[in-house]
């Protein structure tokens, strides 16, 4: 079995998201190994720089490694929109399945994943939709990102099906990660 990783945010010297970071690292190590585990990152993150860092902690049942490297933005307009029944719950090093879908992303920046017609997220970000009154997020992501869960919780997303056939009826498109926080992408393109 491959390991685990989380991947967060270093920036003003602060550790960004770090309760739902802990939260889901124990979940999988619980959920995965059959373990009580109660592990909390700012025990293992030293390196708290000013400048934006990707800090990535690869873990099992315990803390493997942590890397540090300077954030560097990408560039997210256009997402060509893939089917697929791939299974992505835990945050795996594995990412086997969802590169072979990315290489399928022809000209656009990234790909948005579907399954039965239903939206589940891009290559490395959950996704919401604005519907004119409320941000949309699917049931099911492929991956149940921090951001996510913690906008989630402070109410400012809620979770619905999205059908591909929804997307002509909405007023704006997001992506949201643990690096990008909540990025609202103005003039999107989707490529079917």
């Amino acid at each position: 079995m491959s390991p685990f990783f989380e991947t967060i945010k270093i920036e003003d010297k602060k550790i960004q998201n770090l309760k739902y970071h802990n939260l889901r690292l124990n979940k999988t190590i619980k959920e995965i190994y059959n373990k009580k585990s109660d592990i909390n990152l700012l025990d293992f993150i030293n390196k708290l720089n000013t400048k934006p860092t990707r800090c990535k902690v690869i873990y099992d049942k315990e803390i493997k490694s942590i890397t540090y490297e300077p954030y560097k933005k990408r560039v997210f307009n256009s997402f060509k929109i893939i089917n697929s029944n791939i299974k992505y719950p835990y945050k795996s090093t594995n990412r086997d399945e969802i590169e072979k879908l990315f290489k399928q992303k022809d000209f656009c920046d990234d790909i948005l994943i579907t399954e039965n017609k239903l939206l589940k997220d891009t290559s490395i970000a959950n996704i919401a939709f604005y519907d004119g009154l409320r941000w949309l997020t699917p049931k099911e992501p492929l991956l149940c990102g921090t951001i996510r869960a913690k906008l989630l919780d402070e109410k400012k997303i809620i979770q619905r099906d999205i059908r591909v056939k929804d997307i002509k009826n909405m007023v704006s498109f997001a992506i949201m990660n643990s690096l990008i926080g909540f990025l609202e992408i103005k003039n999107s393109k989707f490529k079917y």
